[in-house]
């Protein structure tokens, strides 16, 4: 692991998770409410509890591993385990996990794609 990919793993871990709340609600305001947020990029894990407005349930969704996977020339992206409190979200989820994504190359970013693959890279367990 690189020295930048090492720096951007602990600024990740380093924020805090009211922040994020925060800035999403300023970004998601009149439509929905982020009530909580957990990101444990160790263990690849995020939970999002979110209030959609004029609804009286909130929505929860649960990501058990997820990362980059990167050959020479493309990014793919892939979500390992995903469930929700939801049943229609779940057959919507399905659709989602266990297949790859591949991640268009946005060109002012290009330089950045293989240190972000670096950051999000999916461990194996060899």
């Amino acid at each position: 692991m690189s020295y930048k990919t090492s720096l951007i793993k602990m600024a990740i871990k380093l924020t805090p998770n009211v922040m994020i709340t925060w800035v999403a609600n300023i970004v998601l305001k009149g439509i929905a409410e982020l009530t909580a947020f957990s990101f444990d990029l160790d263990t690849r894990k995020v939970h999002v509890q979110t209030m959609l407005y004029g609804e009286t349930e909130a929505i929860e969704v649960w990501v058990d591993g997820f990362g980059i996977i990167s050959d020479k020339e493309s990014y793919t992206f892939i979500i390992q385990q995903a469930q929700s409190n939801k049943p229609w979200l779940n057959n919507l989820l399905v659709h989602f996990v266990g297949k790859e994504w591949k991640i268009p190359v946005i060109p002012q970013l290009e330089p950045y794609f293989a240190l972000i693959a670096d950051v999000f890279k999916v461990e194996t367990s060899e």
